[in-house]
């Protein structure tokens, strides 16, 4: 028997859209293409492993949460598994690896140094993504109230962070087929103890309706973290976010840079620190001038970060390459194909 833990939530963001719609009459478009979107994420011709995470996800076993804790370090579902939970929970979530933005727990807190019995499940996942949530959250505006799109979320710890923050609604967009899954997995363990404040759509930005070149205009705060060094045209995407926010609402940028002046820009010739993906890498100076140059106000660079092989490296749960691999050897201020080593900026800006 499985549970209805997906289904649940997709009913749940039909009427969280279906409740914005009311005042934002362009929400009907999203609620229109939305049955598509959730449909095409479950199609095996789509994504052959669709089914097995599906069922993943369907199989994990019901437990009663003492307590969730989504303003913590580690998104945490305080519960006593038995043994046999713990196995089945366990074994289903290594199903959906690998697991790279995070920490999760589940279960009853591991303390190895007094030697309890192991009922807990701690998902430590390649990134130590609250890290990044700690040198960002104390700039952020207050999050209270606020409803928020989050791009390119990954496996969703950063919207549960958003709702840990106090946020209305926080609706995560990402394409991977993977990612949905292990969010719903997460979901399923929640439960409604956020009362459906966090949600998932499984797309990319550029697939959300814009009636005009404004955008939809919907939230009052847009995160993008990660994700514009991915772009082919950075600009588009800086416009397509502009295009989600409410007049004077906040963007949250978060993007690889290097150092430079306002006319300085990497372009890899083919990959950049083994990704093959990776178009643009501007510095601070460029990166606000870029920002500037598609309308948005009081721009202003927050943080800057160079990620460490301790922030994101291999784990029990992302088994392959990570950072350590794509350093030089004998130079960690360089990437293995001489760039310079990933540095990271956060950019608050104002439409």
């Amino acid at each position: 028997m499985t549970n209805n833990t997906i289904a649940n939530a997709e009913r749940e963001l039909y009427l969280t859209l279906l409740t914005i719609a009311e005042t934002q009459p362009m929400a009907y478009e999203w609620l229109a293409l939305l049955p598509k979107w959730l449909n095409d994420i479950k199609d095996k011709r789509n994504y052959a492993h669709a089914p097995a995470y599906q069922a993943a996800v369907g199989h994990l076993p019901d437990i009663v949460a003492d307590k969730v804790e989504l303003d913590s370090a580690a998104i945490t579902i305080s519960a006593q598994l038995n043994d046999s939970e713990r196995k089945q929970t366990l074994a289903l979530l290594k199903q959906l690896m690998p697991w790279r933005k995070g920490p999760f727990q589940i279960g009853s807190h591991i303390d190895s140094q007094v030697g309890n019995q192991q009922s807990g499940i701690e998902i430590d996942t390649e990134w130590h993504s609250d890290w990044k949530w700690r040198r960002v959250a104390p700039h952020l505006g207050n999050l209270k109230n606020r409803r928020i799109l989050d791009v390119g979320g990954g496996s969703g710890y950063h919207g549960w962070r958003m709702t840990g923050a106090g946020a209305e609604t926080v609706i995560i967009v990402d394409p991977s087929c993977l990612f949905y899954h292990q969010f719903m997995a997460i979901r399923h363990f929640v439960g409604n103890a956020d009362n459906y404040r966090t949600h998932y759509i499984p797309v990319p930005l550029e697939a959300l309706p814009a009636s005009s070149d404004q955008g939809s205009q919907l939230f009052d705060t847009v995160f993008s973290m990660g994700v514009l060094y991915h772009r082919q045209s950075p600009f588009e995407h800086l416009q397509q976010l502009r295009g989600q926010l409410v007049k004077g609402g906040e963007l949250v940028l978060e993007t690889l840079v290097i150092d430079g002046d306002a006319n300085t820009v990497l372009v890899p010739h083919d990959r950049y620190a083994q990704m093959n993906n990776v178009y643009f890498l501007p510095s601070v100076d460029a990166l606000i001038g870029w920002l500037e140059k598609v309308g948005f106000s009081d721009v202003r660079c927050v943080d800057i970060d160079v990620t460490s092989i301790e922030e994101q490296r291999a784990t029990e749960w992302m088994t392959y390459q990570s950072l350590s691999d794509f350093l030089d050897p004998n130079d960690h201020n360089k990437t293995i194909e001489g760039y310079p080593a990933p540095k990271r900026a956060t950019i608050i800006a104002k439409r």
